[in-house]
């Protein structure tokens, strides 16, 4: 079998959009599902682009993770290392949509997410040596066993290209920021390449601003930083460069996915050794162009997309 070129680890549920737009979840009467979880959401949008994507998470032995199975298939996203946890429900997420810039999640992670029982002795070390990408996310590092099998992932990289951690820094699943800035300080020496908003890496360097972040967060290992804005769109930086990239203009209906399209286009630009800006730019617009639209995983564009609005 050929090594994966984005293999991603981490959470995966079942995302349901609201079909009414501008009103509150009690108000809301249909949904649409989908599938969701940012780094199943991200093989997803790397899958679109041509690449070999696998995820490595876990579900609940019930019809919405079979679901979740038949979602990553129909994507072209391998599912080999995608198992269920007995006694677990598989997780929910119910969005708010009230555009441009407010999108309320309500998470049904309980009594625990299946993704956070991934085992070290579960993981198969040699295909995460191989991946080309092997992308992990902080939510990863909230809970045992999912934070030592993350971490020893990590390890088992030993510094490969392109070894990416997304802090995905989501308060609800920490007992504090503190907490989470500790597990990211252990985790930030392992990884290549650095992804965040703002909030998150004030969560993982304790500064807000772009430049200064970049510079912590590169003297804690990382390559590359990078480092979302927004609507004041994306700084990157590595040792040597600095990139800064204006956002699309769009008209915002979910800003959910963009993140998560971000990062499976980051992933192809990575892999296709583009130039800092370009991949930059292509990132945003295919951020850009999630945002455009109600879904997340769905709504992931092709290349041809991307180039169409470039």
């Amino acid at each position: 079998m050929l090594a994966d070129e984005v293999l991603t680890m981490g959470r995966i549920g079942v995302d349901l959009y609201p079909e009414q737009i501008g009103v509150p979840l009690r108000q809301v009467g249909t949904f649409r599902r989908f599938l969701g979880g940012s780094p199943s959401n991200v093989a997803v949008a790397a899958a679109r682009y041509g690449r070999r994507a696998a995820v490595i998470t876990r579900t609940g032995a019930d019809g919405f993770g079979d679901f979740l199975h038949d979602a990553l298939r129909d994507f072209g996203v391998d599912d080999r290392f995608v198992a269920s946890v007995a006694g677990l429900p598989t997780p929910l997420a119910f969005c708010e949509i009230f555009p441009p810039d407010h999108f309320p999640l309500t998470f049904y992670r309980y009594p625990k997410a299946p993704d956070l029982e991934i085992r070290e002795s579960d993981l198969d070390f040699a295909a995460i040596r191989a991946a080309g990408v092997f992308w992990m996310t902080g939510t990863g590092l909230s809970a045992e066993p999912s934070r030592t099998a993350t971490l020893s992932a990590l390890r088992a990289r030993e510094l490969t290209d392109h070894t990416v951690f997304d802090l995905d820094y989501r308060p609800m699943f920490w007992a504090s920021r503190d907490e989470a800035r500790h597990w990211y300080a252990e985790a930030l020496p392992m990884a290549t390449v650095v992804v965040g908003n703002l909030d998150e890496v004030e969560t993982a360097v304790g500064v807000p601003h772009p430049e200064e972040a970049a510079a912590r967060l590169i003297a804690a290992g990382p390559r590359l930083a990078v480092i979302k804005r927004g609507p004041a769109g994306v700084f990157a930086a590595t040792a040597a460069e600095r990139v800064e990239i204006p956002p699309m203009k769009i008209e915002t209906l979910n800003g959910l996915g963009a993140g998560d399209a971000f990062g499976g286009a980051l992933c192809h630009g990575l892999l296709a050794g583009w130039p800092l800006a370009e991949t930059m730019r292509f990132a945003g617009v295919a951020g850009a162009i999630v945002a455009s639209r109600l879904s997340c995983s769905d709504a992931m564009p092709t290349e041809e997309e991307v180039r169409a609005h470039d």
